[in-house]
């Protein structure tokens, strides 16, 4: 089957006219006439993914992250993704991401976020500035209201966390819930006008930390890896159901940069 036809369907699953202007999605490495028959996904394409892939004998790999995000002026082997990308020509691997594009599809990240959380009622927080689009992050309602303290630890259930970082009294009740996947704070502003308690997201800035405290919105931050790699391991299921006779899996050697102890 050609890269072209599991492009399509990515393309159909979340639309690339709903990335943002300054993102870099689509086909970012190799051919669409290629074939396709085994399928990496991952949330950054890393060296040790990239070995990965080629162990797998990947013909493509969906990386929620774009590669080459900044101009190149050169492509040479002394530098870590230099030698990566390299290694990915050199073994016909192909690169496609459809990173902020996905985050705001219809069935992308933060809506499947609201929907794990069991909101009703979900709407984006930014809403759609055309027809095609479906607005960018989401809210909603608990069935309920739970405390704070209460949220967290759904919230770690959810993406298997121990620990989490938060803004917020932990008694306080809460129930009109905002997300925003990856390093989205600035999402606080928008879930403050439209009423929400928390906003869910993977990382602010500390004066991020410090707006919400002042203006009474609690924050929830899981990290940016936890706030999306479940997405990369619901889209391998989701192209595996689509192509069953490709070889689809998200990367097993992927993990979070970043420790707790």
């Amino acid at each position: 089957m050609p890269v072209k036809q599991v492009l399509e369907y990515l393309r159909s699953f979340a639309p690339l006219e709903l990335a943002e202007e300054w993102d870099n999605v689509g086909l970012l490495l190799g051919g669409r006439v290629a074939g396709a028959g085994r399928i990496l996904t991952c949330l950054t394409l890393t060296p040790d993914v990239a070995e990965e892939a080629i162990e797998f004998d990947a013909d493509l790999i969906v990386t929620h992250h774009p590669i080459l995000f900044r101009p190149v002026q050169r492509l040479v082997d002394d530098s870590a993704d230099g030698a990566m990308l390299l290694d990915l020509i050199r073994n016909d691997i192909a690169v496609y991401s459809p990173h902020t594009a996905f985050d705001s599809a219809a069935r992308g990240i933060n809506q499947q976020w609201a929907e794990r959380l069991q909101l009703s009622n979900i709407k984006p927080l930014r809403p759609p500035e055309s027809d095609a689009a479906k607005g960018s992050g989401r809210y909603g309602r608990l069935p309920a209201p739970v405390t704070l303290s209460e949220l967290i630890d759904t919230v770690k259930g959810l993406v298997g966390l121990e620990t989490l970082q938060y803004v917020g009294r932990p008694d306080r009740r809460v129930q009109t819930l905002g997300v925003a996947c990856g390093a989205a704070a600035e999402y606080q502003r928008d879930a403050r006008k439209l009423g929400c308690d928390v906003l869910i997201t993977g990382e602010a800035r500390f004066h991020a930390c410090l707006e919400a405290r002042s203006s009474g919105i609690g924050l929830i931050l899981t990290g940016h890896y936890a706030s999306e790699r479940f997405a990369c391991e619901e889209l391998a299921r989701l192209l595996k159901l689509e192509f069953p006779a490709m070889d689809v899996r998200a990367s097993n050697v992927e993990s979070d940069p970043l420790a707790w102890r």
